[in-house]
């Protein structure tokens, strides 16, 4: 059906998401999307244009090329005979990821702030700026290689000042967050998204996930974020067991 586009790309990717486990329900696996654009600077934004689209063939990670040999660097020279090698120590999505977008919305802001004994982090570390958010993404440090949630194609309200947050500041192109929405929506159903959406999708659902397709895609993450890789109830040390249970409930799996 998607094929024959008989459903839209958001529908065939909430689909994914929702056969994959993944669920508004659980904030560990709370539905992923990608980021589809790179142009949030300019005043304004040709869809028909294929430089203001991201290569959805590479993962978040590799999209810039130095951070990208940095990280295979780090595979290629792993020496642990007990934690398999990887690229990526942190994951694409987190509670702590979905938890830093959804941060305007009710019941998020306040499950945000218990999560941070009441108080908020510091403004650096929070999502006030579409433009930082896709940079940090590009080419931040090596703790950033997050995706995004569907609703940064159907929810304004995310980026609309709760009464303690300002607006989040969006690109020049977007008029405003209604605007942003609509135009964002527009760039995920356009041909150039969809003629290479497969891609990613092999990355996040499909074969590129583990083994030596995921190697050479440069998409290897720490052993635990991957199901089944450990079995909890071999381990009978408790202080053991909760500390890695924590390390799969904080980093995504």
């Amino acid at each position: 059906r998607w094929q024959k586009r008989e459903i839209s790309n958001f529908e065939y990717l909430m689909f994914l998401n929702t056969i994959a486990g993944r669920t508004y329900q659980d904030l560990n696996q709370y539905p992923v999307f990608p980021w589809i654009l790179t142009n949030y600077e300019g005043k304004e934004l040709d869809l028909a244009q294929p430089t203001n689209f991201r290569d959805l063939s590479k993962p978040i990670g590799a999209l810039n090329s130095e951070r990208r040999e940095e990280f295979i660097e780090r595979y290629s020279s792993w020496d642990n005979n007990l934690v398999p090698a990887f690229h990526y120590g942190t994951h694409y999505s987190t509670a702590a990821f979905t938890l830093g977008w959804l941060i305007r919305i009710q019941p998020f802001f306040s499950i945000y702030l218990s999560l941070q004994d009441g108080s908020l982090e510091d403004e650096s570390r929070l999502f006030t700026c579409v433009r930082d958010a896709w940079t940090s993404a590009l080419m931040g440090g090596q703790q950033n290689v997050k995706e995004l949630i569907p609703e940064f194609f159907y929810l304004p309200e995310l980026f609309h000042h709760n009464g303690i947050l300002p607006n989040i500041e969006l690109p020049q192109w977007a008029e405003s967050p209604e605007h942003f929405i609509r135009i964002h929506r527009m760039a995920l159903e356009s041909d150039l998204v969809s003629c290479q959406l497969h891609q990613w999708i092999d990355l996040i659902f499909g074969y590129k996930q583990r083994g030596p397709e995921a190697v050479r895609a440069v998409n290897v993450f720490y052993y635990l974020t991957y199901e089944g890789n450990i079995d909890l109830s071999t381990i009978t040390e408790p202080s053991l067991r909760e500390a890695i249970e924590t390390q799969i409930r904080h980093f995504g799996q």
